[in-house]
């Protein structure tokens, strides 16, 4: 199984602001943290904004936060709405099924329980627990860690920092 680029840059973003927690960031800098092309980001936080899991402010002093705490993101969930296809094999696409053998195949039911699995653990998880060794990852991205209190939890009355420190 491989999940889409589209869903790994959806899960770096949410990944990327719970370690920029404490002010707004912009999709340049996560752009520039993690070498992906701004314009497929655009994209990504347009939809993840559409799904309730990020907040967006436009203009002077706008960018990006996490719509909820962490805790209350699960990856299963993130996963199953950012991932546009999940046919692992040709017989579960009803319509473009061409497969001779799918009435009399086991393949299907044993793939499919394997999704199930796969799933299974991923929905035991939440953004908080990707973020667990925060430290290190802040400082692998080049994110100032503090522990001031999340915008998720104030309301977002903070404003992303003008200069291109990140804090």
């Amino acid at each position: 199984m491989n999940l889409t680029y589209y869903t790994n840059y959806s899960l770096r973003v949410m990944i990327y602001l719970g370690l920029h927690s404490t002010s707004l960031a912009s999709i340049t800098q996560i752009s520039e943290a993690f070498g992906i092309s701004r314009n497929h980001l655009i994209k990504v936080v347009h939809n993840l904004a559409k799904l309730g899991y990020l907040k967006t402010t436009r203009g002077r002093g706008g960018g990006l936060r996490l719509a909820r705490d962490p805790k209350e993101i699960n990856i299963g969930e993130v996963v199953r709405k950012t991932e546009a296809n999940l046919n692992l094999v040709e017989c579960f696409n009803t319509l473009g099924n061409t497969c001779p053998l799918t009435g009399a195949c086991e393949l299907k039911r044993m793939v499919l329980e394997a999704e199930e699995a796969f799933f299974s653990v991923l929905d035991r998880y939440t953004l908080a627990d990707v973020l667990v060794r925060r430290k290190q990852m802040a400082s692998l991205l080049g994110v100032t860690f503090t522990r001031q209190t999340p915008l998720w939890r104030q309301g977002c009355t903070s404003r992303r920092n003008g200069t291109n420190q990140r804090s």
